[in-house]
C-alpha cells in the first residue's frame, strides 16, 4: 500500500533529478516535502521501515529513514542498511542522518570514518555533521573533535571523493555549530585551503570551508543547531 503511494507521488522531473545524482532504478521520483503528509500518517514504524528499505527503491528507502526508529536499531542494523546504501543520498541522508538520532551513533560513526570504503567514511563523517549540527556542544569530547579536524587536514586532499565533501563539511560544521573549537576550525579550513572535487571525468570543482565558515560570521549565526535532523 505505501509504495502505491509513494509511486502516486512521483514526479518525472524529480526521478531525472535523483537518477542525475547517482540514484537507479527502482525509484518513482518522491519529493521529500511531498513524503511529509504520509509520515505524519504513517508516524514510527521500525518493522515498515525495513520493509520499505529492502525494497531497494529509492524512495522506499528514503521514506525508511523518515519512519525508522534509530533508538531502536543495532549496530547490525546500521551496517545492513549501510551495505545497501549505493550512492551518497542513501549513505549521507539516509543512513547517516538516521544513525545521528540512535544511542550509539558516535560509536557507529567512529568506525565507518575509518573504515577505508568511501561510502562508510562519507556516512561516518556526515553522522558527526548531523550530531554536531544538533546536539548540545556539552555531549561531545573536545580533545576527540580536536583530533578529528587533525585527521582531516592530514587526509582530506588523499581521500576518496564522497569522503572529501563530508571531511569538507566536518571543517564547516565545527567551525559553525562547535563553538569551543570555532578557532581550531577556522584555522584547519585555512591549513587545508580548497579541495578538488571531480564532479564527473570532465570537470572538478572545489570546496572551501573557510570561505563558507566566513560567511556564518558575517551573519551572526556562529553556534547554529537545528532543533531536528530528520525531517
Amino acid at each position: 500500500m505505501i509504495m502505491r503511494e509513494l509511486e502516486a507521488l512521483g514526479k518525472e522531473r524529480t526521478k531525472k533529478i535523483y537518477i542525475s545524482n547517482g540514484a537507479r532504478e527502482p525509484l518513482f521520483g518522491v519529493s521529500t516535502g511531498d513524503m511529509k503528509p504520509l509520515a505524519r500518517k504513517i508516524k514510527i514504524n521500525q518493522p515498515l521501515a525495513e520493509q520499505l528499505y529492502a525494497t531497494g527503491n529509492y524512495d522506499a528507502m528514503y521514506f525508511a529513514g523518515v519512519i525508522a526508529d534509530p533508538k531502536a536499531m543495532t549496530m547490525a542494523d546500521f551496517e545492513r542498511w549501510m551495505d545497501t546504501a549505493y550512492f551518497y543520498m542513501l549513505s549521507d541522508f539516509v543512513v547517516a542522518v538516521t544513525l545521528a538520532e540512535a544511542d550509539i551513533a558516535q560509536e557507529v560513526a567512529d568506525q565507518w570514518s575509518i573504515s577505508g570504503e568511501e561510502l562508510r567514511m562519507s556516512a561516518g563523517w556526515s553522522c558527526y555533521c548531523w550530531l554536531l549540527g544538533n546536539r548540545p556542544d556539552r555531549e561531545f569530547s573536545e580533545s576527540k573533535i580536536a583530533s578529528m579536524l587533525e585527521t582531516v587536514k592530514n587526509r582530506i586532499h588523499d581521500s576518496p571523493e564522497r569522503t572529501k565533501y563530508a571531511m569538507n563539511n566536518f571543517i564547516y560544521t565545527v567551525g559553525t555549530s562547535y563553538l569551543p573549537l570555532h578557532d581550531k576550525a577556522v584555522e584547519i579550513a585555512k591549513a587545508v585551503g580548497p579541495v578538488e572535487v571531480q564532479k564527473d571525468k570532465a570537470k572538478s570543482k572545489f570546496l572551501n570551508a573557510s570561505d563558507n565558515i566566513q560567511k556564518v560570521v558575517v551573519k551572526g549565526q556562529l553556534g547554529f543547531k537545528r532543533k531536528h535532523v530528520r525531517c
